[in-house]
């Protein structure tokens, strides 16, 4: 049964906030939790999006959404493309059999030269299918893809979420980029980016995840104050929660990073832990992420002689990240720059004491130094090892920032705050486009896109690392 057809029917039980269940099409270009942060943001925010009592039917390209079970309301769809960056055979070409139309032509032609296709080629499947489907949701809600493909009439409004500017990571590669043909190889790959600023410019409707990245998609994508709200997103605090029965392990410190990119800071923490060492000898580091082979961090790592006390983990279940993080003395985010910082969230949900830079929103998710973290300047190896010493120190700072944490993320960041967000935004995207009024909608969503005013704000710093072969494994197969 369509969306109309039910709007037309019988009456139906209302959804959590009193109106009518919403039929809801969430896209994602990349949606596995395992790749990154918007696959974690579409199986948490579908998850309760269902809870509230939506229908949602994710529709997502490979690696496919991993979603949560037991949720009558809530699908996948697969929209597959032709899978170039899988593992263990990245950057393949497709037999003679595998092309379809003219989009998957285009997909290789694309990676052939060096570009990255995905935004662009799944926005175009992604059209094709919605408008096929026309009248079946009530609203639209793209994740990050900002493809031309969703341009114009897709059979329902649309609500875009950025999470930060890619344009950011772009100049962060540039950046670290060493010679012309490094530098040339990662123009090529963020070629994507020039049709994300001309689609983020025509948007009506632009979600983001905190007060730092909406300024950024105002400055770097052009996109009007007017149009960008800040629904901040969150911790799954049922699952993130302090155990005392899981034992804490002396002089562990873990952190979370998906690649040996110069955006996640971690050879900066590499080289802190190095000095940590010295007045700490059974310091040692867990990093959720793949091992590099070589790059930055590895080269530090061989530099220190920290071979031995740096450990990769990869693949890990729920369970297992939770109790891992539980089990540290400290968490750390070493990051130069992020959107919002869900591994600094769900640290400080267990009750793990945090030490965090001031890159980019972090400072709006950690909160002020001293009161619930310790926060250092981005880049800064001895700032990150003198409060990293501090911290593996003092048992009761330990205890007080930990809980403070807590309390922060359980009042601010949860996934149901950010749904309850969300779907006032989209009905507000509804009774734009029918031409009714907004802003009795509007104002009781104000409270969703209030940035915590406990957080101090720093500049975001701008771009990202390897070449382009090594981001595109990253970004694609994990």
């Amino acid at each position: 049964m369509t969306a109309e057809a039910r709007r037309a029917g019988a009456d139906e039980e209302p959804a959590a906030d009193g109106e009518r269940p919403l039929d809801i099409a969430l896209l994602t270009y990349k949606g596995n939790p395992f790749c990154g942060g918007q696959g974690v943001y579409v199986r948490h925010l579908s998850r309760e999006l269902a809870r509230l009592g939506h229908r949602v039917e994710v529709i997502g390209s490979q690696p496919y959404p991993v979603l949560d079970e037991g949720y009558p309301g809530l699908t996948l769809t697969e929209l597959p493309s032709l899978d170039l960056y899988r593992s263990p055979d990245p950057f393949r070409t497709p037999g003679r059999g595998e092309y379809r139309d003219w989009v998957d032509a285009l997909e290789v032609a694309t990676m052939w030269t060096g570009g990255f296709p995905e935004p662009l080629t799944f926005s175009l499947r992604a059209r094709r299918h919605l408008r096929s489907r026309a009248g079946e949701f009530d609203v639209v809600h793209d994740n990050q893809t900002l493809g031309y493909g969703l341009l114009g009439d897709i059979g329902a409004p649309l609500v875009t979420t950025i999470h930060h500017p890619i344009t950011v990571d772009r100049q962060l590669e540039l950046d670290a980029a060493e010679g012309w043909k490094r530098r040339y190889s990662v123009r090529r790959w963020y070629a994507f980016t020039r049709m994300q600023k001309r689609v983020a410019r025509r948007l009506p409707s632009v979600l983001t995840v905190s007060g730092s990245s909406r300024q950024e998609i105002v400055d770097h994508l052009g996109v009007r104050e007017d149009r960008v709200h800040v629904v901040h997103i969150g911790a799954d605090t049922d699952l993130f929660a302090p155990n005392p029965a899981v034992a804490q392990v002396p002089g562990r410190i873990v952190t979370t990073s998906s690649a040996d990119v110069p955006l996640k800071g971690l050879v900066f923490l590499v080289e802190a832990l190095a000095k940590v060492r010295t007045e700490h000898p059974a310091a040692h580091l867990v990093v959720v992420g793949k091992r590099p082979a070589e790059g930055p961090v590895a080269q530090a790592m061989e530099r220190y002689g920290l071979d031995g006390a740096v450990e990769f983990v990869k693949g890990i279940s729920d369970a297992e990240l939770v109790d891992l993080v539980r089990s540290a003395e400290v968490a750390c985010v070493p990051s130069l720059y992020e959107g919002f910082s869900l591994p600094a969230a769900e640290a400080m949900a267990t009750g793990t004491p945090l030490v965090a830079t001031t890159g980019g929103a972090i400072p709006e998710v950690a909160g002020r130094d001293g009161e619930t973290c310790l926060a250092v300047p981005p880049g800064d190896a001895g700032a990150l090892a003198t409060a990293l010493n501090r911290l593996l120190g003092d048992a009761e700072l330990r205890l007080r920032l930990g809980r403070a944490g807590r309390e922060r993320v359980l009042r601010h960041y949860t996934w149901a705050r950010a749904a309850q967000g969300t779907v006032a935004r989209y009905r507000e995207a509804i009774a734009r486009s029918a031409g009714g009024p907004g802003a009795a909608v509007s104002a009781r969503s104000a409270a969703a896109e209030t940035v915590a005013p406990s957080a101090p704000r720093s500049p975001g710093r701008s771009a990202a690392s390897a070449g382009v072969r090594h981001e595109s494994e990253s970004r694609a197969t994990c």
